[in-house]
């Protein structure tokens, strides 16, 4: 049975793709003119070129000369020429990137691209909504990662500065040196406050996971009464705003003798990270075959052994996942760490608070690309056990 096709008519070049296209380099051109002091001129230079690049692309394309793909990569090598010409190197890695955006833009609108996702008999506005949505998602997401993706080269600055210099701009390497980094591992306030977070957050993490696994599988079973009350108030540290746990907790500590000490402090993290423990061990145990523990009961295991041989092996992945989190929460924790910690417990992030506050030491910016990359390789690992624990319960393919 042939399959039934219907042949879209292109968008119209002069009436629909040049004036979008126009308009999205304008914006870029607006963006690069503010950055030089050129408001005007770079409006007008990225709608000129943005237009001219379109009329070429989609000429070239209507004549089977290039695909769709080779857009991207040819806008990348004129506004990156232009861009070389105006600014340098710094220009050409930003030409670059605004003409593979220009170039992948005009033909997908000229290709009629941007109704690949949506029903062939969706309305205009329809169309306009699914695209206009993809791009607020797209836009969220940049304006989230935007302040990470700066840190990262300011960390690696020559001057004491928290901006970016003009070698910086240039790709000079003398703009660039490693000194921040070398201040962290040689100051022994760095130091001190990065051995304080490693004796706290691994300790944290064990009570965190060893409570909040036995909590959620207590929670899992049917006959607990007042299950969902237990588990709201079990998950409460997430909801309750920080600053009135941390208050609660020092009024608490203070009482019982454990404000300013090593087991206070991991006591009150622990607190922090259960509910993140509970949480994805009960995702985990959503798809539990409990015919498993009843069939190692009925060979005369006991709970004990039919929890480490049958139970922990399957929900592993969830246990390991809450974990991750957990040590997360303690070692990016500040808020609860000042109310209830003493000096002797100044964590990394209250070295990176106290050093915004005192003395504005670029070194932050190079604790703070540290701690990005290991969040990271925490997050990477807990997507990967994420989809293993899918796999081990039959909810993804193998």
């Amino acid at each position: 049975m042939s399959e039934l096709t219907v042949d879209t008519p292109r968008p119209s070049l002069t009436g629909f793709t040049l004036p979008l296209t126009t308009a999205f380099g304008a914006f870029f051109g607006l963006i690069a003119g503010s950055a030089s002091g050129s408001v005007l001129i770079g409006l007008v230079a990225g709608a000129v070129i943005a237009a001219a690049l379109a009329f070429g692309l989609c000429t070239l394309h209507g004549n089977k000369t290039i695909r769709r793909g080779h857009g991207k990569w040819i806008g990348a090598a004129v506004f990156g020429v232009l861009g070389l010409i105006v600014g340098g190197v710094s220009g050409l890695l930003a030409g670059a990137l605004i003409g593979i955006a220009v170039g992948w833009f005009a033909l997908w609108l000229h290709t009629g691209a941007y109704r690949d996702n949506v029903p062939i008999y969706a309305t205009g506005p329809q169309v306009l909504w699914h695209n206009t949505f993809l791009f607020i998602c797209g836009a969220v997401f940049f304006f989230l990662i935007a302040p990470i993706l700066t840190i990262i080269p300011l960390s690696f600055n020559a001057e004491n500065f928290f901006t970016f210099t003009p070698e910086m701009i240039a790709l000079d390497p003398e703009g660039y040196s490693l000194k921040h980094y070398n201040d962290f591992f040689t100051n022994p306030d760095w130091q001190q406050a990065l051995w304080n977070s490693v004796k706290i957050a691994p300790a944290a993490t064990f009570i965190a996971v060893s409570l909040g696994t036995l909590a959620a599988i207590g929670l899992s079973q049917s006959h607990v009464p007042f299950r969902r009350a237990i588990m709201a108030i079990m998950i409460s540290p997430m909801i309750v705003p920080l600053i009135i746990s941390a208050a609660g907790m020092y009024f608490f500590y203070s009482r019982i003798g454990l404000q300013g000490t090593y087991v206070g402090v991991v006591l009150a993290h622990a607190a922090l990270g259960i509910p993140f423990v509970i949480i994805t061990v009960t995702a985990t145990l959503v798809g539990f075959d409990r015919s498993l523990t009843r069939a190692a009961a009925n060979m005369g295991a006991n709970p004990v052994t039919t929890f480490f041989k049958v139970q922990m092996p399957l929900i592993l992945p969830g246990v390991i996942s809450g974990g991750l989190f957990a040590f997360i929460t303690s070692f990016d924790e500040v808020v609860v760490v000042i109310f209830v910690g003493s000096a002797n417990q100044q964590t990394l992030p209250w070295q990176m608070f106290t050093g915004l506050r005192e003395q504005i030491s670029p070194t932050i910016l190079a604790v703070a690309t540290i701690l990005v990359c290991l969040s990271i390789a925490l997050l990477t690992t807990i997507e990967l056990l994420r989809r293993r624990s899918e796999k081990m319960r039959g909810l993804s393919p193998g």
